[in-house]
């Protein structure tokens, strides 16, 4: 490709970046920029949640400073003034990480979780922005989490975790005490699930604790005793820290609104969905707000207390994927229900309600980015606040007053690793408040992504970005290597990532392909859906046809040269794609599947992969559970494959590497196994993140 053409696809995306406040190209006198190494992925610091002050003059944002010795990693909260008149500064500097922090009402104090000395677990700690240290308010048994202020300041609501019986913090101690001391080592279980992502789960029950602040008075347990704990299919929100019952305080103070489900012991063959519950501090059994079959989530108020606020993926029916919307009711009378993105076509992430109680404004994924959207609390149009071009929004804060609103927002792209920032409502204009990777990111040798579309011989729109190697030399041929993501119900997006670092992969000297196939989100609700009943063929015919597009577009790619690989659900395209093509020198799969049917009755997520491939495996009329499962297509395996699986994986657990595996060398397929005894679906060691690249490197070395 010409050099002119280059920078008439790289400009707009520098110029976009300097109009967010971004480092532009380095001047001549600057240091030389170096290849991208391990080093300069893993120890980027890593900006997290992200709050803004009640009355808007703050931002808190949760930090981690990463290191190859977990012992000497850290995560603290740091602050910095929402106008930019001074450098952030770190609030917090305790061993452990410190996070879940929220505000006071009167913007005074932070609430925030840590495990510090002598603490079992972690407790809520409150600090006073006045200065002096950090003081502990919470004891619980089982450890504290999501602390939230009443809106009088007197009291903290936390959630925490409760034995079944238990009516007291007493009881759970006893519990505790109980469980050490029994000789026997036994897991029971009576329904499913029984795990999630790389963890048990026991009998254990999420609940919700209201601690006052008086420093003398006990915690109160307010579901304690309640016949909506006591139900056989209660829970909250499984993630990955736990049950996640988003809770928030009702405007009075008088009560408080959570999301809960009566339903996860039906998980094996049912929707499992949450519905908002209300619990009233005077006591008594907590009352259902929404009794429709629709799942909630994310409860908020609006500042006047006038609307209360949740994320909602309507019941579909027959559809796997359903984007979640925002809805809305008055406040307390529940009426007037309306869903105010209900003609927006992608799914609400990060939400949070205006000052001037007449907006909402949300993040959402558009065209591989994040954006941030507004939309009329009364109803009305979505409409994107600025035209982001360039990188992708991943926190937002909202904050200060109608007049004044503050707009906090963490902003990365893949050449700019993650920083926070203020927008500006007016223009859209994200302003850098803080620079905790800006020198490092200076001195890396790459690239923004370009981007194109191709349409698929189905007639779909499919989107790609490319990334080039360092050094690169339009006049040389590289290798081209895909990288598949996984989910399926994710995508690619113009980000700065730690999982499969694009440039890190591409710095051998690759053009590395990102194709958004069928099933991605961010381009459609339909377009997410499409991949129903269709779990591997489709989307793996989309990738390959990509790999051509890209050869057939950019002369600098040797199209004789080939690999592709993918992680989860990438993992299994990896594996379909060794099953169906030989078009490929080499492959890497990381937690994929390799039979349809041993991956659903051992993963930790079940139903909605019954659904997918349409109905049950022992249906022998539906013939997608054998043509699409690699495993009936063994006696095509010949691409030498790389594949490696986290043993405390139990989305994509690990008997499905080591079934394909056997079966590999019973093919005499050159084929490697790696097996990461201490990780999960995710590599998040950083020896082993340096391993699983390197190896990845080699592997591909030897066939390209």
């Amino acid at each position: 490709m010409p050099m002119d053409a280059i920078r008439s696809l790289v400009l707009p995306v520098l110029l976009t970046a300097l109009s967010l406040g971004v480092a532009g190209p380095a001047s001549a006198d600057t240091p030389a920029r170096h290849p991208i190494t391990h080093e300069d992925v893993w120890l980027m610091k890593r900006p997290g949640s992200m709050l803004v002050s009640p009355d808007g003059r703050w931002i808190v944002v949760s930090v981690v400073e990463p290191a190859y010795d977990d012992a000497q990693k850290s995560s603290d909260l740091w602050i910095v003034p929402a106008d930019g008149s001074a450098p952030a500064r770190r609030l917090t500097s305790g061993k452990g990480a410190e996070g879940d922090a929220s505000f006071s009402p009167d913007s005074t104090r932070i609430a925030f979780v840590a495990r510090r000395d002598g603490d079992d677990v972690n407790q809520v700690y409150v600090l006073d922005l006045a200065g002096g240290e950090a003081q502990r308010v919470t004891s619980w048994a089982t450890g504290a989490s999501a602390p939230r202020f009443s809106p009088d300041g007197k009291a903290i609501l936390f959630a925490a975790t409760t034995f079944p019986a238990a009516m007291t913090d007493e009881d759970n101690r006893k519990a505790l005490a109980d469980r050490k001391a029994r000789k026997f080592n036994v897991r029971t279980f009576d329904s499913f699930p029984i795990r999630h992502w790389d963890r048990w789960l026991d009998e254990t029950r999420p609940t919700l604790v209201v601690q006052l602040l008086d420093g003398k008075s006990p915690a109160r347990d307010l579901l304690a005793g309640t016949a909506l704990r006591k139900a056989p299919g209660y829970g909250g929100r499984l993630g990955n820290e736990g049950d996640a019952l988003d809770a928030v305080w009702t405007p009075d103070g008088r009560g408080v609104v959570f999301a809960a489900t009566t339903n996860r012991n039906e998980a094996a063959r049912a929707e499992v969905r949450a519905s908002l519950w209300l619990a009233n501090l005077d006591g008594g059994e907590p009352r259902r707000l929404t009794d429709d079959k629709d799942d909630y989530a994310a409860p908020k108020f609006t500042l006047d207390g006038s609307m209360l606020l949740a994320k909602v993926q309507p019941d579909s029916g027959r559809w796997v994927y359903v984007a979640q919307r925002l809805v809305r009711w008055s406040w307390p009378a529940m009426s007037d229900r309306r869903v105010i993105t209900s003609a927006f076509d992608e799914s609400v992430g990060d939400y949070a309600t205006a000052p001037d109680n007449a907006r909402a404004l949300f993040l959402a994924e558009r065209n591989g980015r994040v954006k941030l959207y507004q939309v009329p609390l009364a109803g009305g149009a979505v409409a994107e606040i600025g035209d982001l071009r360039s990188g992708m929004y991943s926190r937002l804060g909202v904050g200060g007053t109608a007049e004044a609103p503050v707009v906090g927002a963490v902003w990365s792209s893949a050449v700019n690793p993650h920083e926070a920032g203020r927008i500006d409502l007016a223009s859209g204009r994200w302003t850098a408040l803080t620079s905790f990777n800006t020198e490092r990111a200076s001195s890396i040798d790459w690239q923004p992504v370009e981007e194109f579309w191709f349409r698929s011989k189905r007639g779909r729109q499919i989107h790609n970005f490319i990334v080039r190697p360092p050094g690169f030399d339009p006049a040389k041929k590289y290798p081209l290597f895909v990288v598949i993501h996984g989910g399926p119900h994710s995508a690619w997006q113009d980000d700065f990532v730690l999982r499969w670092n694009y440039h890190l992969l591409a710095r051998p000297g690759y053009v590395v392909l990102l194709t958004n196939y069928s099933g991605s989100t961010g381009f459609g609700e339909q377009f997410a859906r499409s991949i129903q009943g269709d779990p591997l063929k489709g989307p793996g015919d989309e990738v390959n046809e990509a790999a051509d597009e890209a050869v057939r577009r950019y002369p600098f790619i040797d199209g004789s040269r080939q690999a592709a690989g993918g992680a989860s659900y990438g993992g299994h395209l990896a594996n379909w794609l060794e099953a169906t093509t030989d078009r490929y020198r080499a492959l890497v799969s990381h937690a994929g599947l390799f039979d349809l049917k041993t991956q659903w009755t051992t993963s930790d997520t079940v139903y909605d992969r019954e659904r997918n491939v349409g109905g049950p495996a022992w249906d022998t009329s539906n013939e997608v559970w054998r043509k699409q499962s690699p495993f009936y297509h063994s006696p095509r395996l010949r691409t030498p494959i790389l594949v490696t699986c986290g043993e405390r994986d139990y989305r994509v657990p690990c008997n499905n590497a080591m079934e394909f595996f056997m079966v590999l060398q019973r093919q005499q397929v050159p084929s490697r196994l790696v097996l990461y005894p201490e990780e999960n679906h995710w590599i998040l060691k950083g020896e082993d993140s340096r391993h699983f690249y390197q190896d990845i490197a080699d592997w591909l070395a030897t066939y390209l």
